[in-house]
């Protein structure tokens, strides 16, 4: 007959029931300071100039952050709210369809071709193509390994304090 007795098994107990809290806390902790970074890489640096040079920066007011822990589960998420309708084709190119330009202010329109002022009713735009300008993608593919060197850390010390608990 095999027996194994614990002096303090209540403690041991206890330690090892906590580890899965402490293990999601910590990462939670994490999660959030990466997020907070990734954010400030977006905002500060990406829409400040580093891609896109800001004009109204209604783009770059539109740039949100939401943090979840739910269960084992945690999720980080840095968006654009909706609001400004050109966030997406920056940010994954595309094209926009001809469509006619009507003033909405005026009789008439009122541009520049050829160095001449020329007015016109109305316009027949052939529609634009716009590369790619990867503002979040873009600081995701830059923080990548920094994030799971992170996260990679926060296991490992939670791994050793399981060891020590032994």
């Amino acid at each position: 007959m095999f027996q194994i007795s614990l002096e303090d098994a209540s403690e041991f107990s206890a330690r090892l029931d906590a580890l899965p809290d402490q293990l999601r806390v910590a990462l939670t902790a994490k999660v959030q300071a990466l997020a907070q970074a990734l954010y400030a890489q977006v905002v500060g640096v990406n829409l400040s100039g580093s891609v896109l040079n800001a004009r109204s920066g209604a783009l770059r007011d539109s740039i949100q952050i939401d943090v979840q822990a739910e269960d084992a589960r945690i999720d980080a998420k840095i968006f654009s709210n909706g609001d400004v309708p050109y966030a997406a084709i920056l940010e994954f190119g595309g094209k926009t369809a001809a469509h006619e330009i009507l003033p909405d202010k005026a009789r008439a329109l009122a541009f520049l071709a050829n160095g001449k002022q020329v007015f016109s009713r109305r316009i027949q735009h052939p529609g634009s193509t716009f590369a790619a300008r990867s503002y979040l993608g873009g600081a995701l593919d830059d923080a990548r390994g920094e994030i799971a060197a992170t996260l990679a850390e926060i296991v490992s010390a939670v791994a050793e304090q399981l060891k020590e608990s032994r």
